[in-house]
């Protein structure tokens, strides 16, 4: 599945969060965040009706973006994921089972962790990529310690609290990119002004 994330992850290394989003605003959410350059999506398991967002996200962005759910926390989930379209589980913790059955139904598998053991472990377990959440708790040099025994060419995103002025240090630490919550999409704000906050992100990644 590595292949299949790093399509559309190294064009721009950024996953925008749309937590709260409506089945009635995906798509033009979507399509507004595609459109800045973000090609990673994901709908979080607690906005409203998610599954019915995935299924018309995915279905309207077919191949150009990756969409998937977050706050996935257990299987049954990863089931109703995969019958929505989606084609990536994020979590904001380290559940082997989650992994595992992410995996074996051919979806990119992008657990959170925070110490070194839940990375080792959501990575014997078959993630694709790691989430250090919540980014708050953390610092750079955490990432840059951790990054001496990760695997070199795993991709770590950073989540939680990142803003476009604060990604340099985390870049230059080891971070692979970012996943962006409320600094791009918060319930009641309209497709274009979440288009114009990811095309900040983007702009700043694309000046470092």
């Amino acid at each position: 599945m590595i292949e299949l994330f790093k399509r559309y992850f190294d064009p721009c290394p950024l996953v925008a969060i749309i937590r709260g989003v409506t089945p009635d605003e995906v798509e033009m959410v979507g399509e507004a965040i595609f459109a800045a350059g973000i090609r990673i999506i994901e709908v979080p398991l607690n906005s409203p009706d998610p599954f019915e967002s995935i299924r018309r996200l995915s279905a309207r962005m077919g191949e150009r973006a990756l969409i998937g759910a977050g706050t996935v926390l257990n299987v049954r989930q990863v089931r109703e994921v995969e019958c929505a379209g989606g084609r990536l589980v994020v979590s904001p913790n380290t559940n082997p089972d989650v992994i595992r059955a992410t995996v074996h139904a051919g979806l990119v598998s992008a657990p959170g962790y925070f110490t070194p053991s839940e990375a080792f472990a959501a990575l014997d377990a078959g993630a694709t990529a790691l989430k250090l959440f919540p980014a708050e708790g953390a610092s750079p040099a955490v990432v840059k310690a951790q990054r001496a025994v990760l695997p070199k060419d795993l991709p770590l995103l950073v989540v939680g609290g990142v803003s476009a002025g604060t990604m340099g240090p985390w870049l230059e630490a080891g971070a692979s990119g970012f996943g962006l919550g409320s600094g791009v999409f918060s319930p009641g704000r309209s497709a274009e002004d979440s288009g114009k906050r990811a095309a900040t992100y983007v702009q700043a990644l694309a000046s470092m």
